[in-house]
């Protein structure tokens, strides 16, 4: 094994000082859904964190550790929404502020809930732009100190607290999907699995069509999706891997899955009707990669993490209406 930027005994340290900031969130079972599958399915529900998702576990972890000149500077991330709402949030409850780079096809509901809490938002054309470039430009413009979604250590410390709780709360576990696009939490939850669960499989979890991550690990590579795809799951629509996660991805994870859009509907639609909880698209991939087969949960339990549930009514209406 490698060295990483992130270790348990980090992940630890970031769980006893965001132990009054963060929501611990439930793990959900339903003994008729495992009966119906033969096995036990466990969902680490971050849906119900503060802000909706489990962002905000990171983004105030690395902004913590921030001194107070960086602080006052401000902070600039790329999100497609919810390290953003995360990282506003953060931002507010340690004296900062935030600028966020959005790409503009990101739904208006999630751009009007970042703004009502008081960010400034930059869009760019996902297909024609690079959302390194501008997050650049406006940290030479404005100074202002850079909190990635997932390529830095504390705040995959701050991430890997979701998978910490879930070890704790169900520490006999054959394997692990994470949904995964810039593959922070994946990477997180590997290295939590390596050290205080090494029986546990880990799996990155992805839309079929930007199924990076997948590709490169077979290739033993970064590999990029193509340009102008689409999927409904566009809190996770990544185009490459990134180098700070993927080196971990590479050594600690099982491999990877994937899950079609009309797989993920009819996970939300599972979600909430046997789990009782409304969740985003890019949310539920592992749980429709247990559902279409693609991990075998036969005698087995097997976990996922529900990554966030922020969707207006009307989208998660017509997405789950769908698969009627």
């Amino acid at each position: 094994m490698s060295e990483h930027p992130v270790s348990l005994d980090d992940v630890c340290s970031a769980q006893a000082i965001l132990a009054d900031v963060v929501v611990r969130t439930p793990v959900l079972e339903n003994a008729d859904v495992n009966a119906l599958l033969g096995g036990r399915l466990l969902l680490k529900a971050e849906n119900f964190q503060r802000t909706g998702s489990f962002k905000i576990r990171g983004a105030y972890y690395r902004i913590l550790n921030l001194t107070l000149e960086e602080r006052a500077c401000g902070t600039v991330s790329y999100s497609s929404g919810n390290h953003a709402l995360g990282l506003v949030r953060a931002a507010q409850l340690l004296g900062s502020s935030a600028v966020i780079v959005m790409p503009s096809d990101v739904p208006a509901a999630k751009m009007n809930a970042i703004r009502a809490l008081g960010a400034e938002i930059v869009t760019f054309d996902r297909d024609t732009e690079n959302s390194v470039d501008v997050v650049a430009r406006i940290r030479l413009q404005t100074g202002r100190i850079e909190v990635p979604p997932s390529a830095h250590g504390q705040v995959l410390a701050g991430a890997g607290t979701a998978a910490l709780e879930l070890v704790e709360d169900a520490p006999v576990l054959d394997a692990v999907l994470v949904p995964c696009g810039g593959g922070g939490l994946t990477a997180a939850t590997a290295v939590v699995m390596a050290e205080a669960s090494p029986q546990t499989q880990v799996y990155a979890t992805e839309p079929e069509l930007f199924d990076d991550t997948r590709r490169s690990l077979a290739a033993g590579e970064r590999l990029g999706n193509p340009v102008g795809q689409r999927t409904v799951c566009d809190a996770i629509m990544t185009p490459t891997p990134n180098g700070v996660t993927f080196p971990i991805n590479l050594d600690l994870l099982s491999g990877g899955v994937t899950a079609s859009d009309a797989d993920v509907r009819m996970a939300m639609s599972f979600a909430f009707e046997h789990f009782k909880i409304v969740t985003e698209p890019g949310a539920v991939v592992g749980l429709a990669a247990i559902l279409n087969g693609q991990i075998d949960i036969k005698d087995r339990t097997i976990a996922t993490v529900i990554t966030g549930g922020n969707i207006d009514l009307a989208r998660f209406a017509a997405l789950t209406g769908e698969t009627k």
